[in-house]
């Protein structure tokens, strides 16, 4: 695409593709937020008295969706690397859709288990941020942070109005059309945009990343140096195997800082609405901290992206887990509503860092061109720590009869990552 000229002769720049990119991403994160353990929490109550199951064996259904999605990053890595997302969305779509619809129609807890299993977790993995994320990392390089940022921000925008949305509907419809009405949405959402307009790269289309011949130009608000900025092109251009990755410290430093916080953000996020009305408040209440939560991880991925793009990112990454531990401390410390919301507000600023962080990190480190390949390794290996959390959380509150044991554990993971982020250096092509 050729820049429109004006009547001055001047040149005015087109509207860049990428960002079309971007707002499909916004809309599959939406998609993606019927999904997540912080929807599934708000059913897990009348699921296990209408299913019969206690909460640490309805806890597993979430280790095993976990397993099933790091069994396929590999695959689904390697397949978005070579075809793009546009098949892989549009496929994933469909099969989330048919799944929650037919969740609607099951009677036992083995059924609800299989269907979650064989169809949602499945298409989920088609239509999920390593898709989206991986895209728009190769559209991007300079404004990586920021469109990485929009983009996850559906997420925070379905987790703000999901669990209030859940609740309504599960009063006025019960669980089983909730369900269906979560697949026909999911349906609208993400197969026309999907189909119509992603695209693998810029290159296929005659454009650059960051819709710029040279997107590592030297910005005067970058604060980079030339030399810095070759190597930042090196790393973008390197092609990474996976066997080449492993061999890397950095590698393995990323899959572990990111595996142990999973564990505990995947069991809080299943159980912190029981754990709000276990301390005596009212369903509304803990709806409105998964709110609260939600809407930070709406507002702050924005300010994680710039910051990102002005400091180093481990540095970054560090600030991440230390906010969101010291907001998990203050919502523990009492079952006052006061520093409850308090500290789960802190908390979700942390969280929306984790929405955007990790992918700029492992792209800057590992490039644009393998990415996939490289990215669906390390979530294979992340999301078995993550399918770790919400049954050790179940089972403790099983043995225990309340949360604060695994939440104070949590505390102690996230603090780990923080120091382990300052660890981190690109690794050596």
């Amino acid at each position: 695409m050729e820049p429109i000229k004006e009547a001055d002769g001047s040149q005015k720049p087109q509207f860049f593709y990428g960002w079309y990119i971007v707002a499909v991403g916004f809309l599959a994160n939406v998609a993606s937020t019927f999904t997540l353990a912080s929807t599934l929490s708000v059913f897990l109550k009348p699921l296990t008295e209408d299913l019969g199951v206690s909460r640490g064996v309805f806890s597993l259904l979430r280790s095993g969706e976990s397993l099933i999605g790091a069994g396929l990053a590999p695959l689904v890595g390697s397949l978005v690397d070579r075809h793009g997302g546009r098949l892989l969305m549009t496929f994933g779509a469909v099969v989330v859709g048919a799944g929650f619809i037919l969740l609607s129609q099951v009677d036992e807890f083995w059924q609800f288990a299989l269907v979650r299993w064989s169809l949602v977790s499945v298409g989920d993995a088609f239509i999920g941020s390593m898709v989206i994320n991986v895209t728009i990392a190769r559209w991007f390089i300079r404004r990586r942070g920021r469109a990485l940022a929009l983009s996850s921000m559906g997420i925070g925008f379905g987790k703000v109005g999901m669990p209030i949305f859940a609740a309504a509907l599960l009063a006025w419809l019960g669980w089983r059309f909730t369900w269906a009405a979560f697949g026909l949405v999911t349906l609208a959402l993400v197969v026309g945009p999907a189909s119509v307009y992603m695209r693998r790269r810029p290159e296929d289309m005659d454009l650059h990343p960051d819709g710029r011949p040279n997107p590592f130009g030297e910005s005067p608000s970058s604060g980079k140096k030339p030399s810095q900025l070759s190597r930042l092109a090196l790393s973008e251009e390197a092609v990474w195997s996976r066997k080449e990755a492993m061999r890397t410290r950095t590698f393995w430093l990323m899959v572990f800082i990111i595996g142990i916080a999973s564990i505990g953000v995947t069991g809080l996020n299943l159980h912190v609405f029981s754990h709000v009305t276990d301390i005596g408040h009212p369903p509304v209440v803990a709806a409105t901290v998964m709110s609260v939560i939600a809407f930070m991880q709406l507002l702050s991925p924005l300010f994680w992206g710039f910051l990102a793009e002005r400091i180093e990112v481990r540095k970054a990454a560090a600030l991440q887990f230390s906010i969101q531990a010291a907001g998990l401390f203050i919502a523990i410390s009492t079952s006052r509503i006061g520093p409850l919301y308090l500290g789960f507000f802190l908390y979700g600023i942390g969280l929306g860092g984790n929405m955007v962080l990790p992918d700029i990190i492992w792209a800057g480190y590992f490039g644009r061109l393998s990415l996939g390949t490289v990215r669906g390794l390390g979530i294979l290996l992340t999301h078995s720590f993550s399918a770790i959390g919400p049954p050790f959380f179940g089972f403790l509150f099983d043995l225990t009869g309340s949360y604060l044991f695994s939440f104070s554990l949590f505390i102690l993971a996230l603090v780990s990552s923080a120091f382990l982020s300052l660890l981190l250096r690109p690794p050596q092509k």
